[in-house]
């Protein structure tokens, strides 16, 4: 339950290096393959998202609810949109017009987070 809480008290999608280093001190014996075996069940059983792999490794988020992710190409950070992109109806004209059954869709985007964007003009000028 430390590593669950550990998730979902953070906005940082965190990776399993960062659940470990947080929780280590706390729990000597805690192992870095139990911090990834328990993301991987919290992901299966829909207590946590994964991401997806950013800059070699894997991120998790502990906010289940329908929302969009964007991934800055430059730093790497991953933030929250809280937006919803699709609609039940959607998924409903998807299985009408190609058979899919969808049961999730995720969102990600990708480009400059403001504060690379702030570098990048900085640099310019």
């Amino acid at each position: 339950m430390a590593i669950l809480n550990a998730l979902q008290e953070t906005d940082v999608h965190p990776t399993a290096d960062w659940v470990y280093a947080r929780l280590k001190p706390r729990y000597p014996n805690l192992s870095l393959g139990t911090v990834y075996r328990n993301l991987k069940k919290f992901c299966e059983n829909g207590r946590a998202v994964s991401v997806g792999v950013i800059n070699g490794q894997e991120h998790f988020d502990g906010r289940v609810d329908p929302h969009a992710h964007f991934v800055c190409k430059q730093c790497g950070a991953v933030l929250d949109v809280p937006e919803e992109f699709f609609q039940e109806e959607d998924f409903v004209r998807l299985f009408a017009k190609y058979r899919l059954q969808v049961e999730n869709a995720r969102v990600l985007f990708e480009g400059l987070c403001p504060q690379c964007q702030e570098s990048e003009r900085d640099i310019a000028l």
